[in-house]
């Protein structure tokens, strides 16, 4: 699971009706992106009570945020915490850690497999690292946040559909997620923005989305 934010716990258990995953992975601290962590917990507390821990990967703040939800039992009797920054493998995944410009510390998520890159940006702003994060990935999922095309100026901690289409091209990825939308926004506008800038397939996230990867 990546990033579970407000009201995604629900989502889960629809597929996993147990909260039986693999593992966790949190790219910062906000509760947008980790406040549903603290419901799989409680599901997984209940349910899978003598399993090992679930491996949880996230910066610091993460388990602080937890903590704050829910302080019994301890995060860290249900997760196993890694530094999300260090990378490792989850299952059949490598996963490696970026550091991106946000309002806390936040790290893009590259996973690869033999014949399979997904990348995922978390919130971030403009940063060339962003080319080297998607870089052939056959799915690259970008915040959106921002309204309009225009180039960066600033330091900005979130980013528009073009920047998230410019990135996407330099990078050479295949196809482009836009997510992150505030609500109410216009994501066909998005999707429009992105496109001229990056000329593979890009999609705008919406809810119940199912996304076939190679």
């Amino acid at each position: 699971m990546l990033d579970l934010g407000y009201a995604t716990a629900p989502r889960l258990f629809e597929t996993v009706d147990d909260g039986d995953v693999d593992a966790v992975i949190v790219t910062h601290e906000h509760p947008d992106h980790c406040v549903d962590v603290s419901a799989l917990g409680r599901v997984r507390e209940y349910l899978h009570a003598g399993r090992p821990r679930l491996p949880l990967y996230g910066t610091p703040g993460v388990l602080r945020v937890l903590r704050a939800l829910e302080p019994r039992p301890d995060p860290e009797t249900v997760f196993e915490f890694h530094d999300l920054a260090e990378g490792g493998r989850v299952g059949p995944l490598e996963l490696t850690a970026l550091a991106l410009p946000h309002h806390v510390p936040n790290h893009g998520v590259r996973l690869t497999a033999p014949g399979l890159t997904v990348a995922y940006t978390g919130d971030t702003g403009p940063s060339a690292a962003l080319a080297e994060l998607g870089r052939d990935a056959d799915l690259f999922i970008a915040e959106a946040t921002l309204s309009g095309g225009g180039p960066a100026t600033g330091p900005r901690y979130l980013m528009t559909a073009g920047e998230a289409g410019t990135y996407a091209a330099q990078a050479g990825a295949r196809r482009l997620l836009l997510t992150h939308f505030w609500p109410g926004a216009d994501r066909s506008a998005s999707v429009a923005q992105a496109r001229e800038r990056f000329g593979g397939e890009v999609l705008a996230a919406t809810e119940g989305m199912v996304v076939e990867l190679p």
